[in-house]
């Protein structure tokens, strides 16, 4: 197995010079830090990352903390983020918080116990005793998807990065009273969360701007998860006027509502229109197919890690809170009968939204 001893050698360098090409704690010259990495390369030298981390006080790694990992919206972000890592030589050590504050603080402190550079966390609905911990101990962090309010200097306390909630939902609400809808229900997300107060919210605004009051009785929270949802969407049908059309505010409550309307033998959207908050892979393999709402995950991801590069580089920059826009995915579980009519309110809302 080559040495570093052997790189210098063979790039006709001194072992310390090797050792500031791979640690970056110095300035070597363009030509001789390339001679050095060609001499890596042709002996297949690996460096030791453990003593590299002795030099430097970097592990060149990342702690990920993310609930519900095996949900295809955060699969996307998990995929962004290791890209982005992989990008500039980090790794990356993962973990579920589940969305329990207790377990979310101890996965967040054994992650800090490993010694990674910095953080990308998406905080649960009670994140006190995580931001407590953070902020404590200085860990440089970037909060995902679900975002801290800002305080009244509007300046977080971390980089922030999420897709734009508020005016999507407004859309897809928008896009159902377009069609006729008057009475037109939301699952939403667990309380607390960030996501689901921006998004009822957008639910609110796409009613009002059809002239259509907010019934309280309408909004019914699914908990961000399908069994949730299935009770929710029971709750909602089972009004003395029930909706007639429904927007749900995440893909794992899709799943939930779609199951609860199957067993009480209802169609979409025949019997009951529905609009989707997150796109997911096998969304048009459905019938009919899902008219949702595609979040970016993964350039959500891409962008938590630039945020955090950035963090380490310099400790002392002004927090940044990153929003990215989504995108309208027409499909025909709204209801619409012709797509391409002139008429149809669907030509007007394609593409971007943000």
């Amino acid at each position: 197995m080559a040495t570093m001893a052997d790189v210098a050698q063979h790039a006709g360098v001194s072992v310390a010079t090797v050792s500031h090409v791979l640690n970056d704690t110095r300035a070597v010259r363009p030509a001789t830090r390339q001679a050095v990495l060609d001499a890596i390369e042709v002996l297949g030298y690996t460096p030791n990352t453990l003593a590299r981390s002795l030099v430097t006080a970097r592990t060149r790694s990342i702690g990920l903390a993310v609930s519900a990992i095996s949900n295809p919206y955060f699969t996307e972000i998990l995929q962004g983020v290791e890209a982005g890592a992989l990008e500039h030589g980090y790794s990356l050590l993962v973990a579920d918080p589940h969305d329990d504050p207790e377990h979310e603080r101890k996965v967040v402190q054994l992650l800090h116990e490993r010694r990674v550079d910095g953080m990308i966390v998406a905080p649960s609905a009670d994140p006190g005793a995580l931001v407590a911990y953070l902020t404590r101990h200085e860990v440089p962090t970037v909060l995902l998807d679900r975002l801290l309010d800002t305080p009244s200097d509007n300046t977080s306390r971390f980089d922030q990065v999420c897709a734009e909630n508020s005016e999507p939902m407004a859309r897809l609400t928008a896009h159902l009273t377009a069609l006729g809808h008057k009475r037109i229900g939301l699952v939403a997300g667990r309380p607390g969360l960030s996501t689901t107060a921006e998004r009822i919210a957008g639910y609110r605004i796409g009613l009002a701007s059809a002239g259509l009051p907010h019934d309280e009785r309408l909004v019914a929270h699914g908990d961000s998860e399908s069994e949730g949802a299935e009770r929710a969407t029971a709750a909602l049908l089972s009004l003395a006027a029930p909706p007639t059309a429904l927007v749900t505010a995440n893909n794992a409550m899709t799943i939930g509502t779609l199951r609860a309307l199957r067993e009480r033998g209802l169609s979409v959207p025949d019997d009951l229109a529905l609009c989707c908050f997150d796109d997911f892979a096998w969304a048009d393999l459905f019938t009919p197919g899902l008219t949702a709402i595609a979040q970016p995950g993964k350039d959500i991801g891409a962008q938590a890690v630039r945020l955090l590069l950035d963090r380490l580089a310099d400790p002392d920059r002004p927090t940044r809170t990153v929003r990215l826009p989504c995108t309208f995915v027409h499909r025909e579980s709204c209801g619409c009968a012709d797509r391409e009519h002139p008429e149809n309110p669907c030509q007007a809302e394609k593409g971007p939204v943000s």
